[in-house]
Order: structure tokens, then sequence, then C-alpha cells
């Protein structure tokens, strides 16, 4: 097999200037999306290991009158009764993102909880009253890691994302990705370059990838 030629005189400022580029931004897009490796790096073993520790408070309760509502508010369904539940968390003073709607037809109640990183508040609507019965808890910062790696997920995609801090949650957490790719793929260039490390690195790369291979084949 011929052995490869050299790269000319004229090719190497540019390789030179690529390998400056890749590894700066390797760097920086390393250290911008760190903090948010952490937040699902921690909130992967309180999930697997299905631990939190308990919040000491108990969940403080009020219950608000005289509460605007659209006359049509128990027909609605989808964005429009997600529509008129925030617009009555505004008059209530509560912010988040809903997790559902429990319809009570009976009775004429509607239960949705609305949380945010580390509380969580239980809104129990009376349309007959026009009252609104609010209990809210402090889940703690653990908790606030283990609802963040969980919200941009699948679940009740048809009502995710109805909070503003939610939908820019949902943009970080794909950039999160999307760096992470970016930072393996720029590690793998920079490390190819360095002769010195070649070996080592493959040896890595290998143990990595047995390692993979055994947990599929295990899988199947």
């Amino acid at each position: 097999m011929a052995a490869r030629a050299p790269p000319r005189k004229s090719q190497r400022p540019v390789i030179q200037r690529l390998y400056a580029l890749l590894r700066d931004l390797h760097l920086y897009f390393g250290l911008f999306v760190s903090p948010f490796v952490l937040v699902f790096a921690v909130s992967v073993v309180f999930l697997v290991h299905a631990w939190l520790p308990k919040p000491g408070a108990a969940p403080a309760k009020r219950t608000v009158t005289d509460i605007t509502l659209p006359a049509d508010f128990e027909s609605l369904k989808g964005p429009a009764q997600l529509a008129a539940a925030h617009a009555v968390l505004a008059h209530l003073g509560v912010q988040g993102e809903i997790g559902f709607v429990r319809q009570l037809p009976r009775e004429r109640r509607f239960v949705f909880p609305v949380s945010v990183p580390g509380r969580e508040t239980t809104v129990d609507l009376n349309v007959a009253q026009r009252t609104a019965t609010l209990s809210t808890r402090t889940t703690g910062l653990w908790d606030a890691t283990v609802y963040l790696h969980k919200m941009p997920g699948p679940h009740n995609v048809a009502i995710r994302g109805n909070a503003a801090f939610m939908r820019v949650w949902r943009w970080l957490a794909d950039a999160t990705v999307y760096l992470l790719l970016f930072v393996s793929l720029s590690g793998v260039y920079l490390w190819a370059v360095l002769k010195t490390e070649r070996r080592i690195g493959l040896v890595l790369l290998a143990a990595g990838a047995a390692t993979f291979g055994g947990l599929v084949y295990a899988l199947v």
C-alpha cells in the first residue's frame, strides 16, 4: 500500500487554522454546555435509584374567591383550554408549566398541577363557586434537576411547553445534545491529529465500543 504523501506547504496553514478553530470551539462549547451536562448527569442518579430528599415543609394552602372565568370554560378543549387556564393562573398570581388538566364534570371542578423547577402548585378550581384552592409545596433543588431532565421528554406532548420558561428550556436541551455531538466529534479529530496520543486513544475507543456493544447485546 502506497504511503500517504505529506500535505503540501500551501495546505498546512489551512490545516493549522482549522485545527486551531476546532480546538477553540471544542473548549468554549464544552465549557458552555458543561452546566447542562451536570444537570442531566446528577438527575440521572436520582432517576436510576428512585431516591430524592423529602421536602421538609408542609404544603401551603390558600383559597382565592371571585375568580373571573370565561363563560364557556367548561367546554373548552386542547390549546384553548390551556390558554384559559393560564389566564386564570395570571389572576391567581401563579406561574409555571401545567402538567395536565383533570376535569370533574359532576362537581364542576378542574384540578391541574402547575410546576416550576423546585416548586409545585396544585390548583383546585371550582367553576360553580368561582373559587380556587391552591396547595403549594417546595420540592427542592434535587427534584428540580429531575424535573428539568424529564420535561423535554415525550410525555403529555400535546400540552408540553405551555410555559415560557419550559419553551426556552426545550431549546437549551436540544442545544445540549447538538453541542455534545460537536464536542465529541471535534475531540476525535483533535485526538487523531496528536500522534503521541493515538495508541491510548484507540484503546479507550475500543473499550468504550466493546462496553456499548455488550450492553446492546444483553438487551437484545
